[in-house]
């Protein structure tokens, strides 16, 4: 992906005009090219402090205990009884098939377990 120097450079090569319509600067001009090209250099700064404090601030809640993302949607009483069952040897297709005759729902609903969900499962141990 091309930065906006690099969209301006390929511009001014190919002899095209760039017109920006949310921005200010007249980029026909050597003064309208400079300044979007200082707008460009600040919005990349912005950019790269919005990601210093988004992980400042991930960080922190991780020290402070806060289980980040979504809630698991399936028990962890569900999950062992699948470990307990794929140690017992049956395949992941047949503890999906286990699960549902003991009666223990899929997270998406429905009757059969999803054999990525088990996969999942299982690569969490």
């Amino acid at each position: 992906m091309l930065d906006f120097a690099g969209i301006m450079q390929r511009a001014q090569r190919e002899g095209w005009t760039l017109v920006a319509l949310d921005s200010p600067a007249d980029l026909t001009t050597p003064s309208g090219e400079a300044m979007a090209g200082v707008m460009a250099v600040f919005a990349q700064l912005e950019r790269r402090l919005i990601g210093e404090r988004t992980r400042a601030a991930l960080a922190q809640r991780r020290e402070a205990g806060v289980r980040l993302g979504r809630p698991r949607l399936i028990p962890p009483e569900v999950e062992a009884r699948a470990r307990e069952l794929k140690a017992a040897g049956l395949s992941v297709r047949k503890v999906g098939a286990q699960l549902a005759a003991e009666g223990f729902e899929p997270p998406s609903g429905g009757g059969a377990w999803n054999p990525g969900t088990l996969q999942r499962v299982f690569a969490r141990a």
